[in-house]
């Protein structure tokens, strides 16, 4: 015991001791320290807000009641009644109805230029019509197809808000904006699936229109609806079409094409039809359509969807796709057109309504 004593008392051991408490102390407070330091200055920038490609699209797009000059009103065929729906609300609801909404957001703007340039186009040459009183449009496609904010939440469920946002989106980015040809506004015919060309309008339609010429649009092949396929027995074309096949014959028909490869004239029991005739007596997608004559059918293949006049939508997404803005789509789509703003093209048209509304 009087050993270690001593020991412990005899100054010669003090300062060792001291030296290695002191190192450890060292150790004790400061390398933990060190560790720590770099992890809360990474902790700091993490905190930091961070811009995402997305960010804007995700925010909410909202359309506005002082965005639109005037309303439209809309005949509804299901309850038979008629909504005043102001326009860029009505453009919106259309560009949903008639066009996918995963297609590019050009595309998307494309669409809603046509839908409002035809709603003020039927407005401006609004001619007598059996629509009931106090109708400008019905919701069908003998107009624009219309869909309430009720019926799409129904149809797309829980995309309803990312899709109508990315619709609002495209009609605020080109508010008030429609096609014109010479200072007005054009019949901005639009269909799905070209058969790689658009067609002149009077091949399909009566009158030829300058905008609505035949172009190249290779877009469309990647359509799913590029290609079909219908048969038809002989005795159904022959009671839709009022005619008496020659079964005898190896050619039944003769066909005659237009410039796009449709379908002109086809000859067929000894009478002769248009191939839009034919398209609409029989519902083929196109009116660019081969005919097989097999073990007494008719079988027809078919390239596109839709009459092929104007803007070809799978061609739009596709320019889309190329980096094509939207008013480069339509205004190749729309030979010789301009994009203008209602309110210079048809200034009666919006004081004429909004008086009426007030």
């Amino acid at each position: 015991m009087k050993k270690w004593k001593r020991l412990a008392t005899n100054p010669q051991w003090k300062k060792p001791l001291m030296i290695i408490i002191a190192g450890v102390l060292t150790l004790i407070l400061i390398v933990p320290t060190l560790i720590v330091v770099p992890f809360i200055g990474t902790s700091d920038e993490e905190k930091e807000p961070v811009e995402t490609e997305n960010a804007e699209v995700e925010q909410p797009v909202a359309i506005k009641a002082s965005d639109s000059p005037f309303s439209v009103k809309v005949f509804r065929t299901e309850t038979e009644e008629t909504e005043m729906v102001p326009l860029e609300e009505y453009v919106a609801r259309v560009v949903a109805s008639e066009m996918p909404a995963e297609f590019e957001l050009e595309a998307l703007k494309a669409q809603s230029l046509a839908a409002r340039t035809y709603i003020v186009n039927h407005l401006v040459h609004q001619e007598e019509s059996s629509l009931p009183e106090n109708s400008d449009v019905t919701d069908t496609v003998e107009h624009q197809v219309y869909k309430s904010d009720k019926e799409l939440l129904a149809q797309w469920g829980t995309d309803y808000n990312w899709k109508m946002n990315k619709i609002n989106q495209a009609v605020t980015s080109t508010i008030g904006e429609i096609i014109t040809y010479e200072d007005q506004p054009i019949t901005p015919a639009f269909f799905s699936t070209s058969n790689g060309f658009t067609e002149d309008s009077e091949n399909y339609w009566e009158n030829e229109l300058p905008y609505l010429r035949s172009v190249e649009s290779p877009w469309d092949k990647d359509s799913p609806k590029y290609l079909d396929q219908k048969i038809v027995t002989e005795q159904q074309v022959e009671e839709i079409l009022g005619i008496q096949v020659d079964t005898n014959s190896d050619q039944p028909f003769e066909i005659s094409r237009t410039d796009s490869n449709r379908v002109a004239e086809m000859t067929v029991g000894g009478e002769s039809f248009t191939g839009r005739e034919i398209r609409e007596s029989l519902d083929l997608r196109s009116s660019d359509f081969e005919v097989e004559h097999k073990n007494d059918h008719f079988i027809f293949t078919t390239k596109g969807y839709g009459h092929g006049i104007g803007m070809s939508q799978y061609g739009a997404d596709g320019m889309a796709k190329e980096g094509k803005s939207y008013k480069e789509i339509v205004t190749y789509y729309y030979k010789g057109a301009e994009v203008a703003q209602v309110n210079n093209t048809a200034p009666k048209l919006a004081s004429t309504q909004q008086a009426a509304n007030e």
